[in-house]
């Protein structure tokens, strides 16, 4: 072999092992990185120093009773909601904040409608346009926030649609949708903006009971497409089946973590044991 091509060989695998490198490193870091989280609205302290890490590209769930702090640690996430102290990070990014070496700056409100276009949410009520039909719904934000072209945000809208199995309502008005339906079209609308995370605030606890499966089964259809979920909900048999990661909220605080299965089967704190007793 020549000095050239051995030179070559040697700057090939150094360039490969820098790429790996950079593969392994993005990996590793946390879709979502909660440290020493508070959360107070006046005098009441809902989130008592959160601790939690949600891996890129799993499902973790979120179960607790009423008053957890549950759906104020999705809003926190989703810079709808500020902390009042500890760090949250979405993808290796501060939330709310710039951090300038020991400093700490609150973004702008521009740059957090930036940031926000990342992270998908899907509410309980399911907040679409009631003026505007399921298709317009969709079509919304890509136009307005992404500039996408309304040819377009029209095509994406309409694989969305046929995704979530309403291709065939894409003309109607939430009027005239179930509820499940309507859940589902607030589902293509937040999957419009190409998110990274995906947060669903107790998606079916609005919804008959006969409705929640169409509901649940868009949620799976997307956690095997490899989308990183956090999922309040109280539907324990979807935990169960679809979660990667679990965590059990009582009181502002994390009481237990693990695996769905393990801690539904076999509750270790007796907070957990006594909630679990009421809903299985």
């Amino acid at each position: 072999m020549t000095e050239k091509s051995e030179n070559v060989e040697k700057v090939e695998k150094v360039e490969k092992s820098e790429e790996t490198e950079k593969t392994v490193k993005h990996t590793t870091v946390p879709m979502v990185k909660a440290e020493g989280v508070h959360k107070s609205f006046g005098h009441v302290e809902v989130l008592k120093g959160i601790d939690l890490e949600v891996k890129t590209g799993e499902v973790f769930c979120l179960i607790g009773p009423s008053g957890s702090g549950k759906s104020t640690f999705l809003r926190c996430i989703n810079h709808l909601e500020k902390i009042n102290a500890g760090r949250l990070y979405v993808d290796g990014e501060l939330v709310g904040y710039r951090q300038k070496g020991d400093k700490l700056y609150e973004l702008k409100d521009s740059e957090v409608a930036l940031k926000r276009r990342d992270i998908g949410m899907v509410f309980q009520r399911f907040n679409l346009f009631p003026h505007m039909t399921a298709l317009e719904n969709v079509i919304e934000a890509p136009i307005q926030v992404k500039g996408t072209s309304r040819a377009q945000a029209r095509e994406r809208a309409m694989q969305l649609l046929e995704r979530v199995g309403l291709a065939d309502k894409a003309g109607n008005y939430p009027s005239q949708l179930s509820g499940g339906q309507q859940q589902r079209v607030a589902i293509a609308r937040a999957l419009a903006m190409d998110p990274k995370l995906m947060l669903f605030d107790e998606p079916t606890s609005a919804l008959d009971p006969e409705l929640v499966g169409d509901v649940l089964d868009v949620m799976r259809d997307l956690a095997e497409s490899g989308m990183t979920m956090i999922v309040v909900t109280h539907e324990m048999g979807f935990a169960r089946e679809v979660g990667d990661s679990l965590v059990f909220m009582d009181g502002g605080v994390v009481v237990e973590s693990g695996n769905p299965r393990d801690v539904l089967t076999d509750p270790q704190h007796e907070r957990t044991q006594a909630f679990l007793s009421k809903v299985l």
